[in-house]
């Protein structure tokens, strides 16, 4: 199993040290939400424990791959957030190393962005949790 397979399954599990286990120590984050990028597992691993609080009613609907070892996989979710419906992409790249080594969200619609973004500013903040650049 990939790791994208491996951190799709950790998700749906609810095991977040499992998803965060399958992220390379130097991965790039891109939030829907901000332009510029998180870096690193510290940073990263923190960021997603927050939106796996945040995030309702996730679930992975779909994914899209060439085959089991491309190195580029889009995992489709529906989530809430608040009274907000979502969807939105986990678009994954697996470094040499076969840990994912770059993870940009997009999400849709821009109701749902503007929640998400809502509701994470304040906890991102709070947790001291910094973007690069």
């Amino acid at each position: 199993m990939s790791a994208p397979q491996h951190f799709r399954a950790a998700v749906e599990a609810g095991d977040i040290e499992a998803a965060l286990a399958t992220l390379s120590p130097d991965v790039v984050f891109h939030s829907p939400a901000v332009f510029h990028e998180y870096r690193g597992i510290e940073s990263v691993g923190g960021l997603l424990r927050i939106v796996f609080e945040t995030f309702e009613d996730f679930r992975y609907t779909d994914q899209l791959s060439g085959d089991a070892d491309a190195p580029v996989h889009a995992l489709i979710f529906r989530a809430k957030v608040g009274e907000r419906e979502l969807e939105g992409m986990d678009l994954v790249r697996v470094g040499a190393d076969g840990l994912i080594a770059d993870f940009t969200v997009m999400v849709r619609p821009m109701s749902g962005l503007v929640a998400l973004a809502q509701a994470l500013g304040p906890k991102v903040e709070a947790a001291g949790i910094h973007h690069a650049g």
